[in-house]
């Protein structure tokens, strides 16, 4: 078990993160399995250290190391893009599941939908286009998130095709259709 003294793992810290609730926390075996990182490299600047950051690697070469900033940017978008393609994973879509049943994502706006839970969705693959949206299974409408604190993550980090895989996989967590119309 880890103590408070020492450091906390980086996927762990960026979770935790206020405005971070929607990500699951990645398990670094998938990270560190090349093949589901394909083609990510050509996405990302300071590809390397993102994820040396990402797996708390030191390669101790500081020298050529960008700086603070754009290199923390550049883990979070690594981090969201191997997110976006881990909760189509078994495993992520079980994490992503238990955000969704305590409601971590928020409800649907919608009086009839009767606070039913919605999913993040994003609305291109792309990142630095979109940003993320909530899709309602109940009304099958998609929403910009209620929290402020929500609406600047990227909804490539989600992936357009999320909801749907999650709903497929349970189909116990797709809600009956309301009845009333407006």
């Amino acid at each position: 078990a880890m103590t408070d003294s020492e450091e906390t793992a980086w996927i762990h810290w960026f979770c935790k993160q206020r405005g971070n609730e929607f990500f699951c926390e990645v398990e670094e075996d998938y990270i560190h399995d090349k093949f589901n990182l394909n083609f990510l490299d050509s996405n990302v600047t300071n590809y390397r250290y993102a994820l040396e950051v990402i797996l708390d690697l030191n390669s101790g070469s500081a020298s050529d190391q960008p700086a603070e900033p754009e290199l923390e940017a550049s883990a979070e978008k690594l981090y969201g893009l191997i997110h976006a393609r881990y909760i189509l994973t078994n495993r992520g879509i079980e994490l992503m599941m238990e955000k969704y049943q305590k409601g971590v994502f928020g409800t649907c706006p919608r009086v009839f939908c009767q606070r039913q839970p919605v999913l993040p969705i994003g609305l291109t693959d792309t990142p630095g286009e979109e940003m993320v949206r909530v899709f309602c299974p109940k009304c099958n409408d998609v929403y910009i998130p209620k929290a402020a604190r929500h609406s600047n993550l990227d909804g490539a980090f989600f992936g357009t095709g999320f909801p749907q895989m999650l709903l497929m996989v349970n189909p116990d967590a797709r809600p009956k259709r309301a009845k009333q119309k407006f």
